[in-house]
């Protein structure tokens, strides 16, 4: 067996996995399962939310470690249980290593849904969030029209490459503006403050904060820690965002609001 390749699988699969937001616990056991495939004296791997340490020794062999940085991350369970598949198959010798390599490298590459799938899937939350919160008909149009600026401005803060923080400030930020004027010139008597927390909720860190908590209750407190601030940094840009868009909306409008 190719140990070389071995510890380059184990950790393409905890990448993948670390970036698609898999618990702490969850990359560390999924590697180590791999590199014991080896049979070696000392398989090791430590994992932190931003980066992957692994190593593979033996007296026979020269010790192999691999570090891997991981800037990136979101929310992809579908990609989480592929890599678990892979994972499971080639611990139980169904696969080969290299076959398990060329699988995870299919795997980080895959687009899951379509651009336009996405786009449609801002609008569906906001609208369906709204009539959750008691919207009528009129609220539910305008949280449609709110979605679509929401997706347009998540496309893009990624062609001109804002860090998370900004990117999610200014979509929250159009989305109270786009809101309010909506109220405003568009569609009066609108309840634009379920449509603005309607339409923020793919903003929401809520499955970061959730992996954040089991990460500390597994007792992983630095990644723990990480991915609580992360969460929190997240919220405060959508609050900040969304601050920043009434603040505008009313200046322009002299200080008023329609609530």
């Amino acid at each position: 067996m190719n140990d070389k390749l071995l510890v380059e699988t184990a950790v393409l699969a905890g990448e993948i996995m670390l970036i698609s937001g898999a618990e702490i616990f969850r990359v560390e056991d999924t590697i180590d399962h791999i590199l014991r495939k080896a049979g070696r004296d000392t398989a090791e791997s430590i994992v932190f939310s931003t980066g992957i340490f692994a190593s593979l020794n033996d007296p026979s062999i020269e010790a192999i470690t691999v570090a891997r940085r991981v800037t990136v991350r979101n929310t992809n369970l579908n990609r989480v249980y592929l890599v678990n598949n892979v994972s499971r198959k080639l611990c139980a010798d169904l696969i080969t290593v290299e076959e398990a390599y060329q699988e995870l490298k299919e795997i980080r590459g895959m687009v899951q849904f379509r651009k336009s799938l996405k786009d449609m899937g801002y609008v569906g939350v906001a609208v369906f969030f709204t009539l959750l919160l008691g919207g009528s008909a009129k609220d539910c149009l305008a949280a449609a029209v709110t979605g679509a600026v929401l997706a347009g401005a998540a496309k893009l803060s990624v062609r001109i490459r804002l860090n998370d923080f900004c990117s999610n400030a200014f979509c929250a930020f159009l989305i109270a503006f786009t809101t309010l004027f909506l109220e405003r010139w568009i569609w009066p008597g609108i309840k634009s403050d379920i449509i603005i927390i309607g339409a923020i909720m793919p903003l929401v860190p809520g499955v970061i904060f959730t992996t954040a908590i089991r990460d500390t209750l597994n007792g992983d407190y630095a990644s723990g820690t990480s991915r609580m601030m992360e969460a929190v940094v997240i919220a405060l840009a959508v609050a900040a965002g969304v601050g920043a868009g009434m603040g505008l909306y009313q200046w322009l409008t002299g200080g008023s609001f329609l609530w």
